[in-house]
Protein backbone atom coordinates (compact mmCIF):
# COMPACT_ATOMS: atom_id res chain seq x y z
CA UNK A 1 0.00 0.00 0.00
CA UNK A 2 2.72 2.48 0.98
CA UNK A 3 4.71 1.62 -2.14
CA UNK A 4 1.71 2.27 -4.38
CA UNK A 5 0.97 5.57 -2.68
CA UNK A 6 4.59 6.68 -3.00
CA UNK A 7 4.58 5.64 -6.66
CA UNK A 8 1.46 7.75 -7.30
CA UNK A 9 3.03 10.77 -5.61
CA UNK A 10 6.24 10.29 -7.63
CA UNK A 11 4.28 10.15 -10.88
CA UNK A 12 2.46 13.35 -9.99
CA UNK A 13 5.68 15.10 -9.09
CA UNK A 14 7.28 14.01 -12.36
CA UNK A 15 4.39 15.58 -14.24
CA UNK A 16 4.84 18.96 -12.55
CA UNK A 17 8.39 19.84 -13.68
CA UNK A 18 7.27 19.44 -17.28
CA UNK A 19 5.01 22.47 -16.92
CA UNK A 20 7.24 24.41 -14.56
CA UNK A 21 10.45 23.95 -16.58
CA UNK A 22 8.99 24.04 -20.08
CA UNK A 23 10.45 27.50 -20.57
CA UNK A 24 9.01 30.94 -20.92
CA UNK A 25 6.46 31.40 -23.67
CA UNK A 26 7.64 33.07 -26.83
CA UNK A 27 4.35 34.99 -27.09
CA UNK A 28 2.78 37.39 -24.63
CA UNK A 29 -0.13 35.96 -22.63
CA UNK A 30 -2.98 37.89 -21.08
CA UNK A 31 -3.56 37.79 -17.34
CA UNK A 32 -6.59 35.59 -17.98
CA UNK A 33 -4.56 33.10 -20.04
CA UNK A 34 -1.90 32.93 -17.32
CA UNK A 35 -4.55 32.34 -14.65
CA UNK A 36 -6.25 29.59 -16.62
CA UNK A 37 -2.89 27.96 -17.34
CA UNK A 38 -2.08 27.98 -13.62
CA UNK A 39 -5.49 26.52 -12.76
CA UNK A 40 -4.90 23.62 -15.15
CA UNK A 41 -1.58 22.91 -13.40
CA UNK A 42 -3.38 22.92 -10.03
CA UNK A 43 -6.09 20.54 -11.29
CA UNK A 44 -3.43 18.19 -12.67
CA UNK A 45 -2.49 17.51 -9.04
CA UNK A 46 -5.81 18.15 -7.29
CA UNK A 47 -7.84 15.62 -9.31
CA UNK A 48 -5.65 12.57 -8.50
CA UNK A 49 -5.39 13.70 -4.87
CA UNK A 50 -9.20 13.88 -4.66
CA UNK A 51 -9.44 10.45 -6.31
CA UNK A 52 -6.99 9.09 -3.76
CA UNK A 53 -9.18 10.57 -1.02
CA UNK A 54 -12.26 8.83 -2.46
CA UNK A 55 -10.39 5.52 -2.67
CA UNK A 56 -9.11 5.79 0.90
CA UNK A 57 -12.59 6.76 2.11
CA UNK A 58 -14.02 3.67 0.45
CA UNK A 59 -11.07 1.51 1.61
CA UNK A 60 -10.46 0.63 -2.03
CA UNK A 61 -6.81 -0.43 -1.79
CA UNK A 62 -7.01 -2.42 -5.01
CA UNK A 63 -8.36 0.67 -6.79
CA UNK A 64 -5.36 2.71 -5.67
CA UNK A 65 -3.08 0.15 -7.31
CA UNK A 66 -5.13 0.20 -10.50
CA UNK A 67 -5.06 4.01 -10.55
CA UNK A 68 -1.29 4.13 -10.10
CA UNK A 69 -0.77 1.60 -12.89
CA UNK A 70 -3.08 3.54 -15.21
CA UNK A 71 -1.32 6.84 -14.46
CA UNK A 72 2.06 5.23 -15.19
CA UNK A 73 0.78 3.72 -18.44
CA UNK A 74 -0.72 7.04 -19.49
CA UNK A 75 2.54 8.84 -18.79
CA UNK A 76 4.53 6.26 -20.77
CA UNK A 77 2.26 6.49 -23.82
CA UNK A 78 1.93 10.28 -23.70
CA UNK A 79 5.60 11.07 -23.22
CA UNK A 80 6.62 8.42 -25.73
CA UNK A 81 4.50 10.20 -28.33
CA UNK A 82 5.69 13.67 -27.25
CA UNK A 83 9.33 12.75 -27.77
CA UNK A 84 8.66 10.82 -30.98
CA UNK A 85 6.57 13.51 -32.69
CA UNK A 86 8.29 16.80 -31.66
CA UNK A 87 5.34 19.11 -32.39
CA UNK A 88 5.94 22.79 -31.53
CA UNK A 89 3.72 24.32 -28.85
CA UNK A 90 1.50 27.28 -29.81
CA UNK A 91 3.42 29.51 -27.37
CA UNK A 92 6.74 28.41 -28.91
CA UNK A 93 8.20 27.22 -25.59
CA UNK A 94 9.26 23.73 -26.76
CA UNK A 95 8.60 20.87 -29.20
CA UNK A 96 6.54 18.61 -26.95
CA UNK A 97 2.99 19.70 -27.68
CA UNK A 98 1.42 16.48 -28.99
CA UNK A 99 -0.36 14.94 -27.14
CA UNK A 100 -1.35 17.00 -24.10
CA UNK A 101 -0.08 15.30 -20.95
CA UNK A 102 -2.42 17.36 -18.78
CA UNK A 103 -5.41 16.18 -20.82
CA UNK A 104 -4.32 12.55 -20.92
CA UNK A 105 -3.74 12.37 -17.16
CA UNK A 106 -6.95 14.13 -16.09
CA UNK A 107 -9.05 12.11 -18.53
CA UNK A 108 -7.45 8.91 -17.23
CA UNK A 109 -8.40 10.05 -13.74
CA UNK A 110 -11.96 11.00 -14.75
CA UNK A 111 -12.48 7.70 -16.58
CA UNK A 112 -11.09 5.76 -13.62
CA UNK A 113 -13.38 7.60 -11.19
CA UNK A 114 -16.46 7.15 -13.35
CA UNK A 115 -15.84 3.47 -14.05
CA UNK A 116 -14.73 2.60 -10.51
CA UNK A 117 -17.14 4.68 -8.41
CA UNK A 118 -19.98 5.63 -10.76
CA UNK A 119 -21.42 8.74 -12.34
CA UNK A 120 -21.92 10.52 -9.00
CA UNK A 121 -18.17 11.09 -8.91
CA UNK A 122 -17.54 10.69 -12.64
CA UNK A 123 -19.61 13.63 -13.94
CA UNK A 124 -17.74 16.26 -11.87
CA UNK A 125 -14.42 14.59 -12.77
CA UNK A 126 -15.23 14.73 -16.50
CA UNK A 127 -16.32 18.37 -16.15
CA UNK A 128 -12.98 19.25 -14.56
CA UNK A 129 -11.09 17.25 -17.19
CA UNK A 130 -12.97 19.12 -19.92
CA UNK A 131 -12.00 22.41 -18.30
CA UNK A 132 -8.34 21.37 -18.20
CA UNK A 133 -8.42 20.44 -21.90
CA UNK A 134 -10.08 23.75 -22.80
CA UNK A 135 -7.64 25.63 -20.54
CA UNK A 136 -4.59 24.14 -22.22
CA UNK A 137 -5.81 25.46 -25.58
CA UNK A 138 -6.85 28.84 -24.13
CA UNK A 139 -3.51 29.16 -22.34
CA UNK A 140 -1.65 28.56 -25.65
CA UNK A 141 0.14 25.41 -24.45
CA UNK A 142 -1.70 23.18 -26.95
CA UNK A 143 -3.98 23.26 -29.94
CA UNK A 144 -7.26 21.37 -30.19
CA UNK A 145 -5.72 18.23 -31.72
CA UNK A 146 -3.22 17.97 -28.85
CA UNK A 147 -5.91 17.96 -26.17
CA UNK A 148 -8.25 15.70 -28.16
CA UNK A 149 -5.46 13.15 -28.55
CA UNK A 150 -4.62 13.43 -24.84
CA UNK A 151 -8.28 13.03 -23.88
CA UNK A 152 -8.61 9.98 -26.16
CA UNK A 153 -5.49 8.32 -24.73
CA UNK A 154 -6.51 9.00 -21.14
CA UNK A 155 -10.13 7.96 -21.60
CA UNK A 156 -9.16 4.76 -23.39
CA UNK A 157 -6.70 3.72 -20.69
CA UNK A 158 -9.09 4.65 -17.88
CA UNK A 159 -12.12 2.95 -19.36
CA UNK A 160 -10.39 -0.19 -20.62
CA UNK A 161 -8.24 -0.89 -17.58
CA UNK A 162 -10.54 -0.02 -14.68
CA UNK A 163 -12.76 -2.63 -13.07
CA UNK A 164 -15.82 -1.38 -11.17
CA UNK A 165 -15.45 -1.22 -7.40
CA UNK A 166 -18.82 -2.87 -6.79
CA UNK A 167 -18.73 -6.57 -7.66
CA UNK A 168 -21.09 -9.49 -7.43
CA UNK A 169 -24.26 -7.42 -7.31
CA UNK A 170 -27.21 -9.76 -7.00
CA UNK A 171 -30.46 -7.94 -7.62
CA UNK A 172 -33.79 -9.71 -7.90
CA UNK A 173 -37.49 -8.96 -7.49
CA UNK A 174 -38.63 -9.12 -3.88
CA UNK A 175 -42.06 -9.15 -2.25
CA UNK A 176 -42.50 -7.13 0.91
CA UNK A 177 -44.82 -8.30 3.66
CA UNK A 178 -45.89 -6.76 6.93
CA UNK A 179 -43.79 -8.49 9.63
CA UNK A 180 -46.65 -8.48 12.16
CA UNK A 181 -49.53 -9.71 10.00
CA UNK A 182 -47.65 -11.44 7.18
CA UNK A 183 -49.85 -9.65 4.64
CA UNK A 184 -48.47 -8.67 1.24
CA UNK A 185 -47.49 -4.95 1.01
CA UNK A 186 -45.67 -4.40 -2.31
CA UNK A 187 -43.25 -5.75 -4.87
CA UNK A 188 -39.85 -4.13 -5.22
CA UNK A 189 -36.24 -4.88 -5.97
CA UNK A 190 -34.01 -6.42 -3.35
CA UNK A 191 -30.72 -8.16 -3.14
CA UNK A 192 -27.19 -7.97 -1.83
CA UNK A 193 -24.12 -6.16 -2.98
CA UNK A 194 -20.66 -7.44 -2.10
CA UNK A 195 -17.71 -5.02 -2.10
Amino acid sequence: MKTRLLTLILILLLALPHTALAGEPQIELTRSQKGVRTSTDVLLVAMPVATLGIAIGKKDWKGIGIGVAEAAGTMAVTYGLKYAIHKRRPDGSDNHSFPSAHSSLVFTDASFVMRRYGWKFGVPAYALAGYVAWGRVYGKKHDTWDVLAGAAIGSAIGLLCTKPFMKNAQIAPAAMTDPQTGQFISIGIGGTVNF
